[in-house]
C-alpha cells in the first residue's frame, strides 16, 4: 500500500494570489502555511494540517473547486489522494 500521508503533495493548487487577511484565495493558506506544510512529517501532523485547511475552505465556501483541483494534482503526480482518507467529497 503506498504512503498516502508521506507522499500528500502540498495543499497549493498553484493559483498563489493573496486576499486580505493573507490567504490565498485558491488553497486557503498563508505563506507560514505553505512553509510550514513542507516541515511536517509524520501522519498526525499532516492528517491535523489537512483537516484544519479543509474546515477554513468549507467556511469560506472554495472546499469543492480546491478538493477537485487537489484531486487533480494527486493523480498528475501519482500519488494516492489523503482526501480520500478524510472522507471529502468528491464534489464537497
Amino acid at each position: 500500500m503506498a504512503k498516502r500521508w508521506a507522499d500528500a503533495p502540498s495543499p497549493c493548487i498553484d493559483i498563489c494570489k493573496y486576499g486580505k487577511g493573507g490567504r490565498c484565495v485558491g488553497c486557503s493558506m498563508t505563506k507560514a502555511d505553505k512553509k510550514s506544510f513542507k516541515r511536517l512529517e509524520t501522519k498526525p501532523e499532516k492528517k491535523a494540517f489537512f483537516r484544519e485547511l479543509i474546515g477554513r475552505l468549507d467556511e469560506s465556501g472554495r472546499l469543492g473547486r480546491w478538493a477537485h483541483v487537489y484531486r487533480r494534482k494527486c493523480t498528475k503526480k501519482d500519488v494516492p489522494c489523503p482526501l480520500d482518507r478524510l472522507e471529502v467529497p468528491a464534489e464537497a
